[in-house]
Protein backbone atom coordinates (compact mmCIF):
# COMPACT_ATOMS: atom_id res chain seq x y z
CA UNK A 1 0.00 0.00 0.00
CA UNK A 2 0.97 3.79 -1.31
CA UNK A 3 1.92 6.03 1.32
CA UNK A 4 -1.22 8.70 1.53
CA UNK A 5 -2.34 12.07 2.33
CA UNK A 6 -2.38 12.48 5.98
CA UNK A 7 -0.87 8.87 6.75
CA UNK A 8 1.77 9.12 9.32
CA UNK A 9 5.29 9.10 7.67
CA UNK A 10 7.66 6.33 8.39
CA UNK A 11 10.09 6.56 11.20
CA UNK A 12 13.68 5.74 10.50
CA UNK A 13 17.10 5.22 11.45
CA UNK A 14 19.47 6.38 8.82
CA UNK A 15 23.16 7.42 8.17
CA UNK A 16 23.42 10.90 6.28
CA UNK A 17 26.89 13.29 5.75
CA UNK A 18 25.99 15.14 9.14
CA UNK A 19 25.44 11.93 11.10
CA UNK A 20 22.36 9.43 11.90
CA UNK A 21 19.43 10.70 12.24
CA UNK A 22 16.18 9.25 13.44
CA UNK A 23 13.78 10.88 11.10
CA UNK A 24 10.50 11.57 13.41
CA UNK A 25 13.15 13.28 15.76
CA UNK A 26 15.13 14.75 12.89
CA UNK A 27 11.22 16.95 11.99
CA UNK A 28 10.81 17.39 15.51
CA UNK A 29 8.11 20.10 15.69
CA UNK A 30 8.64 21.77 12.21
CA UNK A 31 7.14 21.33 9.21
CA UNK A 32 10.00 18.90 6.70
CA UNK A 33 10.59 18.46 2.94
CA UNK A 34 12.35 15.21 2.20
CA UNK A 35 13.20 15.32 -1.69
CA UNK A 36 14.47 11.93 -3.26
CA UNK A 37 17.32 11.46 -6.30
CA UNK A 38 18.52 8.17 -7.84
CA UNK A 39 21.67 8.75 -7.92
CA UNK A 40 24.60 10.96 -6.77
CA UNK A 41 26.24 13.10 -9.59
CA UNK A 42 23.57 13.18 -11.90
CA UNK A 43 22.88 16.25 -14.01
CA UNK A 44 19.53 16.99 -13.45
CA UNK A 45 19.79 16.01 -9.68
CA UNK A 46 22.83 18.39 -9.25
CA UNK A 47 20.58 21.24 -10.23
CA UNK A 48 17.74 20.53 -8.20
CA UNK A 49 19.87 19.96 -4.81
CA UNK A 50 21.70 23.72 -5.93
CA UNK A 51 18.45 25.30 -6.12
CA UNK A 52 17.40 23.82 -2.70
CA UNK A 53 20.58 25.12 -1.09
CA UNK A 54 20.14 28.61 -2.46
CA UNK A 55 16.43 28.58 -0.79
CA UNK A 56 17.92 28.10 2.65
CA UNK A 57 16.80 30.95 3.48
CA UNK A 58 13.00 30.55 2.60
CA UNK A 59 13.19 27.06 4.60
CA UNK A 60 13.92 28.46 7.62
CA UNK A 61 11.12 31.52 7.51
CA UNK A 62 9.19 28.64 6.93
CA UNK A 63 10.16 26.58 9.78
CA UNK A 64 11.24 23.68 7.85
CA UNK A 65 13.46 21.40 7.21
CA UNK A 66 15.00 19.71 4.58
CA UNK A 67 16.46 16.43 3.30
CA UNK A 68 17.20 14.83 0.84
CA UNK A 69 17.82 10.55 -0.36
CA UNK A 70 20.02 9.22 -3.05
CA UNK A 71 20.79 5.51 -2.85
CA UNK A 72 24.60 5.97 -2.59
CA UNK A 73 26.86 6.39 -0.01
CA UNK A 74 28.13 8.97 2.91
CA UNK A 75 31.51 9.64 1.32
CA UNK A 76 29.78 9.97 -2.13
CA UNK A 77 27.11 12.59 -0.75
CA UNK A 78 30.03 14.59 0.45
CA UNK A 79 32.03 14.63 -2.82
CA UNK A 80 29.09 15.14 -4.27
CA UNK A 81 27.87 18.38 -2.35
CA UNK A 82 31.57 20.29 -3.64
CA UNK A 83 29.57 20.07 -7.20
CA UNK A 84 26.50 21.10 -5.87
CA UNK A 85 27.56 24.32 -4.08
CA UNK A 86 29.94 24.87 -6.98
CA UNK A 87 27.34 24.96 -9.34
CA UNK A 88 24.32 27.07 -7.11
CA UNK A 89 26.76 29.65 -5.44
CA UNK A 90 25.44 28.30 -2.42
CA UNK A 91 25.66 26.15 0.60
CA UNK A 92 23.76 23.32 0.56
CA UNK A 93 23.87 22.82 4.71
CA UNK A 94 21.14 20.65 4.37
CA UNK A 95 21.62 16.33 5.09
CA UNK A 96 21.85 13.75 2.49
CA UNK A 97 20.23 10.32 3.87
CA UNK A 98 22.60 7.22 2.66
CA UNK A 99 20.01 5.15 1.26
CA UNK A 100 22.50 2.14 -0.19
CA UNK A 101 19.88 -0.70 1.39
CA UNK A 102 16.94 1.36 -0.30
CA UNK A 103 14.95 0.86 3.38
CA UNK A 104 13.89 4.95 2.96
CA UNK A 105 12.81 4.34 -0.66
CA UNK A 106 10.83 1.08 -0.18
CA UNK A 107 9.64 2.79 2.99
CA UNK A 108 7.93 5.92 0.73
CA UNK A 109 6.81 3.40 -1.57
CA UNK A 110 9.24 4.79 -4.72
CA UNK A 111 10.48 1.38 -5.04
CA UNK A 112 9.15 -1.73 -4.48
CA UNK A 113 9.65 -4.40 -1.87
CA UNK A 114 11.14 -6.37 -4.28
CA UNK A 115 13.90 -4.28 -5.48
CA UNK A 116 18.02 -4.51 -5.47
CA UNK A 117 20.69 -2.27 -7.38
CA UNK A 118 22.78 -4.39 -10.02
CA UNK A 119 26.40 -3.97 -10.28
CA UNK A 120 27.28 -1.51 -12.46
CA UNK A 121 23.67 0.49 -11.57
CA UNK A 122 22.96 3.33 -13.97
CA UNK A 123 20.41 6.11 -12.09
CA UNK A 124 17.75 4.05 -14.88
CA UNK A 125 17.58 1.74 -11.80
CA UNK A 126 16.86 3.97 -9.06
CA UNK A 127 14.33 6.11 -11.95
CA UNK A 128 11.30 6.58 -9.33
CA UNK A 129 13.46 7.77 -6.30
CA UNK A 130 12.51 11.32 -7.72
CA UNK A 131 10.00 12.35 -5.06
CA UNK A 132 9.15 15.71 -2.92
CA UNK A 133 7.32 14.78 0.21
CA UNK A 134 5.85 17.63 2.43
CA UNK A 135 5.74 16.58 5.91
CA UNK A 136 3.78 18.40 9.04
CA UNK A 137 5.24 18.78 12.23
CA UNK A 138 2.40 15.73 13.09
CA UNK A 139 4.71 13.45 11.07
CA UNK A 140 1.63 13.37 8.66
CA UNK A 141 2.02 13.19 4.92
CA UNK A 142 0.39 16.82 3.36
CA UNK A 143 1.44 16.51 -0.39
CA UNK A 144 3.42 14.53 -2.45
CA UNK A 145 4.88 14.52 -6.07
CA UNK A 146 7.06 12.59 -8.31
CA UNK A 147 8.67 13.63 -11.60
CA UNK A 148 10.79 11.36 -14.49
CA UNK A 149 14.41 11.71 -14.66
CA UNK A 150 14.28 14.13 -17.28
CA UNK A 151 12.45 16.83 -15.90
CA UNK A 152 13.55 18.99 -12.99
CA UNK A 153 11.19 19.79 -10.30
CA UNK A 154 10.11 23.61 -9.67
CA UNK A 155 11.37 24.06 -6.43
CA UNK A 156 9.29 27.78 -6.63
CA UNK A 157 6.44 25.38 -7.08
CA UNK A 158 7.63 23.62 -3.86
CA UNK A 159 7.39 26.67 -1.84
CA UNK A 160 4.06 28.03 -2.92
CA UNK A 161 2.47 24.41 -2.21
CA UNK A 162 4.69 24.82 1.03
CA UNK A 163 2.95 28.20 1.75
CA UNK A 164 0.14 27.11 0.69
CA UNK A 165 -0.52 24.13 3.37
CA UNK A 166 0.94 26.27 6.18
CA UNK A 167 -1.30 29.27 5.35
CA UNK A 168 -4.41 26.23 5.41
CA UNK A 169 -3.54 24.64 8.57
CA UNK A 170 -2.71 27.78 10.26
CA UNK A 171 -6.34 29.57 8.98
CA UNK A 172 -8.66 26.85 8.46
CA UNK A 173 -9.36 27.90 4.73
CA UNK A 174 -8.13 26.38 1.07
CA UNK A 175 -6.54 27.71 -1.27
CA UNK A 176 -7.95 28.30 -5.41
CA UNK A 177 -6.04 27.49 -8.07
CA UNK A 178 -2.49 29.34 -9.17
CA UNK A 179 -2.80 30.54 -5.36
CA UNK A 180 -0.16 32.92 -3.84
CA UNK A 181 0.68 34.35 -0.52
CA UNK A 182 -1.65 37.62 -0.73
CA UNK A 183 -4.40 36.29 -2.57
CA UNK A 184 -7.88 35.44 -2.00
CA UNK A 185 -8.59 32.33 0.06
CA UNK A 186 -11.52 29.64 -0.31
CA UNK A 187 -13.66 30.17 2.69
CA UNK A 188 -14.93 26.52 3.97
CA UNK A 189 -18.12 25.28 2.93
CA UNK A 190 -19.05 24.72 6.81
CA UNK A 191 -18.59 28.57 7.61
CA UNK A 192 -21.61 30.25 7.35
CA UNK A 193 -21.81 33.62 5.76
CA UNK A 194 -22.12 35.26 9.50
CA UNK A 195 -19.48 33.84 10.76
CA UNK A 196 -17.25 34.82 7.45
CA UNK A 197 -18.34 38.13 7.47
CA UNK A 198 -17.44 38.62 10.89
CA UNK A 199 -13.85 36.80 10.18
CA UNK A 200 -13.40 38.18 6.98
CA UNK A 201 -15.78 41.42 6.87
CA UNK A 202 -16.25 41.36 3.09
CA UNK A 203 -16.25 38.16 0.75
CA UNK A 204 -17.29 37.29 -2.62
CA UNK A 205 -20.20 34.77 -3.18
CA UNK A 206 -19.31 33.20 -6.40
CA UNK A 207 -21.54 30.00 -5.58
CA UNK A 208 -23.05 29.33 -2.56
CA UNK A 209 -20.10 26.03 -2.17
CA UNK A 210 -17.47 28.91 -3.47
CA UNK A 211 -16.79 31.75 -1.76
CA UNK A 212 -13.27 34.06 -1.98
CA UNK A 213 -11.73 36.20 0.76
CA UNK A 214 -8.83 38.30 1.45
CA UNK A 215 -7.20 36.96 5.01
CA UNK A 216 -7.48 39.60 7.52
CA UNK A 217 -4.65 41.90 8.31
Amino acid sequence: MGLRINDTVPDFSAETDQGTISFHDFIGDSWAILFSHPKDFTPVCTTEFGAVAQLSDEWAKRGTKVIGVSVDGVEDHKKWKGDIEGYAGAKAGFPIIADEGLAVSKAFDMLPAEAYMPDGRTPADSATVRSVFIIGPDKKLKLSMTYPMNVGRNFAEVLRALDGLQTAARENVATPANWAPGGDVVIPVAVSDEDAKAKYGEFTTHFPYLRTAKLPG
